[in-house]
């Protein structure tokens, strides 16, 4: 598998809002420890000339997935809210391409789910996703296994995302089933160092 970031790469920020961090409605624990290699591959992806889009839940007040309508769910990142709001140490760039999902009464984990993410993808030329974000067992599971349907190369960068495992094991669990549709897993200290090596190389020459 080829390493380096190019113009045909994008990445995938899934669901990095206030309600999936510490303190939120639906909070995954330490969802925010990830935010500062996030950023950094933010800026990589960027330098590369590649895509970088942004993933958001953005539910009705009503959600068919908040308890109180027979969902599993507490409310949470209510189109508006402060809770639905991308957290504030991440970073987005001036004109971001971002997705809102779950706008109905559909649940929609994967940031395809009823958005026109790929045909974004597909105007600007991506044909390999890499997918960061919350949560590992869910959301970045599912945005992964729904780009290798449509086609895509999908890895998803491990130490970049954060598992729930409501049951022990289920984010090494959603990583596995990703691995056996064909998609790939890799570090995101393992992308950053390669390319930090090939600016040394550069450099040299």
């Amino acid at each position: 598998m080829n390493r380096s970031v190019g113009r045909e790469d994008a990445l995938l920020v899934v669901d990095i809002q206030n309600d999936f961090c510490p303190g939120g409605a639906l909070a995954v624990k330490e969802g925010d420890a990830i935010i500062p290699v996030v950023n950094r591959l933010v800026k990589l992806f960027l330098e590369r000339g590649a895509t970088v889009a942004y993933s958001r839940d953005w539910h009705p007040v009503d959600h068919s997935s908040f308890r109180e309508e027979g969902g599993p769910w507490p409310p949470h990142c209510v189109a508006g809210t402060k809770g639905s709001a991308f957290h504030p140490s991440l970073h987005i760039p001036l004109y971001p391409l971002i997705v809102s999902k779950g706008t109905g009464n559909d649940e929609a984990l994967s940031a395809f789910d009823g958005t026109d993410l790929h045909e974004r993808l597909q105007q600007s030329g991506v044909t390999r996703l890499f997918v960061v974000g919350l949560a590992t067992d869910y959301c970045v599971k599912a945005t992964a296994l729904d780009g290798l349907s449509l086609g895509y190369e999908t890895i998803i960068l491990s130490d970049a995302t954060q598992p729930v495992d409501v049951s022990p094991g289920d984010g090494e669990k959603a990583l596995q089933n990703v691995t056996l549709r064909g998609g790939y897993i890799m570090t995101a200290v393992t992308l950053l160092s390669e390319d930090e090596g090939m600016r040394s190389e550069e450099g040299k020459g």
